[in-house]
């Protein structure tokens, strides 16, 4: 039973990732500052993105989401590896 509250925590929490990317996002893009946020796409995912596009922001945030992640027990690498392409 344990494994299986496991995964669908984890689950829970990459939804509440998403909507909160989208939250925050959506400000910003009725600004037009941003472009329409993709509800399917978690925070560290825009990060490893943005910072592979070169964005100075994403860089420093990319280093702070990977160092909680590595924290945690996860391998280097991680807004970089939560990409998902479109």
């Amino acid at each position: 039973m344990r494994p299986r509250a496991l995964l669908w925590g984890r689950a829970w929490l990459i939804a509440f990732d998403q909507l909160l990317h989208v939250t925050f996002a959506g400000p910003l893009y009725l600004a037009g500052l941003a472009a329409l946020p993709r509800p399917q796409e978690t925070i560290s995912s825009v990060v490893g993105r943005k910072s592979l596009e070169g964005r100075r922001w994403a860089r420093v945030a990319e280093k702070l989401l990977d160092g909680l992640f590595e924290a945690l027990g996860e391998p280097p690498g991680h807004s970089r590896r939560s990409i998902i392409s479109f």
